[in-house]
């Protein structure tokens, strides 16, 4: 029997098969989803803003592309994961506020999130096999470590699998 771990908003966890990570409320962020295959290890992290070298003060590493992803790489080595077979999916990055124009730092952050997702990815060597980003609507996210399939639901789209 399986078991659902939720990931909070600047949260990240890992799992293995056949457990099920999980996130809710992905507008403008972006869902990371980090699988080894042969193992059955599945990591999610749940990033809310791009770059933490721009804030002062303690940094909350889970909130943040370029902190939370080596942390969850990480996490899945130490549970036994190889880095060299991590593949990922990403989720996120809508475009949720028409505010201040579309070059306002608001209205873009889910793309700047979304870019600096793929900086960190390839920094680190991590092939993007699949993705959902960008677009309107918020998503939520269920990663499975069965088999590695991402299923999104919108309440404005419907749902599909990748």
């Amino acid at each position: 029997m399986s078991a659902t771990i939720k990931v909070g908003i600047s949260d990240l966890n890992v799992a293995r098969s056949p457990d099920i990570v999980m996130t809710y409320a992905l507008g403008s962020c972006v869902g990371i989803c980090l699988y080894d295959r042969g193992k059955k290890i599945a990591g999610l992290s749940h990033i809310m803003l791009p770059d933490s070298t721009a804030t002062h003060g303690a940094v909350q590493v889970a909130r943040f592309a370029d902190t939370a992803i080596p942390l969850l790489v990480q996490k899945m080595t130490a549970m036994g994961a190889n880095k060299r077979a991590l593949t990922a999916k990403i989720a996120g990055g809508a475009r949720m506020f028409a505010t201040g124009g579309p070059n306002s730092s608001l209205s873009n952050i889910g793309q700047r999130n979304v870019q600096a997702v793929k900086a960190a990815l390839a920094k680190l060597g991590i092939p993007i096999i699949a993705e959902d980003t960008g677009k309107d609507y918020g998503r939520t996210l269920y990663f499975y470590a069965e088999d590695g399939v991402m299923q999104i639901k919108s309440a404005k789209c419907g749902e599909w699998k990748f």
